[in-house]
């Protein structure tokens, strides 16, 4: 209950937080009412993308999606060759909707990301006219400098596993700072504001992503 308690409090001081960025948040306790909340905020008709996220695959959106039988789903998950990839990447710039996670977020808001190739904080940036973020609160950090070092010091390691990237990380686990031919540390994004309210944030009281 304890921690329940605290994770409601958290929340709420970080929508406040938001909310004075221009970003709209909401909060959910459980991984089935964010899903829920997911599909709430994307219209019927509308075409639907995401990023490279485990915490939107995780929580089962995509099938979810789909299940609906309502919108325009732009699967990344289906396609093969380096040209297929590379045209999804592409149509994500012209969705209704970009579902994606973050490596990390300020306790004041900021949200925090880094990429190996940049077509997600690309797309977080400019491009599709709604941006989703679906965050557990495990990736909140006090600070930016804190949020930055999280993004750094744990998602990225957990990342280059996951991808099999041969970089210093991948030996140790530790960020090396390193410039290596495949860092995945190659753009750092930092969404202070939302220009014309283009950013949401549903964040989840459970643990999701790395």
């Amino acid at each position: 209950m304890a921690k329940e308690e605290r994770n409601e409090r958290l929340a709420k001081t970080i929508i406040k937080n938001l909310q004075r960025r221009h970003i709209e948040g909401f909060y959910c306790p459980t991984a089935e009412m964010a899903v829920k909340k997911v599909s709430e905020l994307i219209a019927d008709g509308s075409s639907v993308t995401w990023g490279g996220t485990m915490t939107v695959r995780d929580l089962g959106i995509p099938d979810f999606l789909r299940s609906r039988g309502t919108l325009e789903v732009i699967d990344r998950d289906l396609v093969e060759t380096p040209e297929e990839k590379q045209a999804v990447y592409l149509r994500a710039f012209s969705a209704d909707v970009y579902l994606t996670s973050a490596n990390a977020i300020s306790e004041d808001g900021v949200i925090v990301n880094i990429d190996g190739n940049g077509n997600r904080v690309a797309a977080i940036t400019w491009g599709p006219k709604k941006v989703i973020f679906v965050i557990g609160l495990n990736k909140v950090a006090q600070t930016v400098e804190a949020a930055l070092s999280r993004a750094r010091a744990t998602a990225s390691p957990i990342n280059a596993a996951r991808f099999d990237i041969k970089t210093p990380c991948q030996n140790d686990g530790v960020c090396h700072n390193c410039n290596s031919p495949e860092s995945i540390c190659n753009y750092i994004h930092f969404l202070r504001n939302s220009p014309k309210g283009r950013h949401t944030v549903v964040l989840i009281g459970e643990d999701y992503g790395y």
